[in-house]
């Protein structure tokens, strides 16, 4: 853990938008690849699962939240090693937590949350 981080740290929902590990009834987790998909500009926070964080700004993403960034700062998870880089990729597999600006919900599309698999 970063050493800035307490154990029981919880991100605050309304400071911005955020996908990351289900939290009960959040509607942000039904919509992970549509909200990353209408955040491509955007800039962002990713928090892999081990602890290394990258700031930048999302050029694309894939079907399996694969992520290309721009302009990123990676943070080691020990918080004591900075690399700025001018682009990298993010392997889906291997991310914890994404958070990006509140007026990405403006642009999600309303009809993404209809099909969800839904029976009869």
């Amino acid at each position: 853990r970063r050493a800035q981080s307490s154990p029981n740290h919880q991100p605050n929902p309304r400071s911005a938008s955020s996908i990351g590990e289900p939290t009960g009834g959040d509607p942000l987790t039904m919509l992970p690849l549509s909200l990353l998909r209408a955040a491509s500009g955007s800039p962002m926070l990713v928090e892999l699962k081990g602890g290394d964080t990258y700031n930048g700004r999302l050029v694309n993403c894939d079907g399996w939240m694969n992520l290309n960034l721009r302009d990123v700062v990676c943070t080691s998870a020990d918080g004591e090693k900075f690399w700025r880089m001018r682009e990298c990729y993010v392997r889906g597999s291997s991310v914890k937590y994404v958070r990006l600006p509140d007026d990405v919900l403006d642009r999600v599309p309303e009809d993404d949350g209809r099909h969800r698999g839904t029976s009869g």
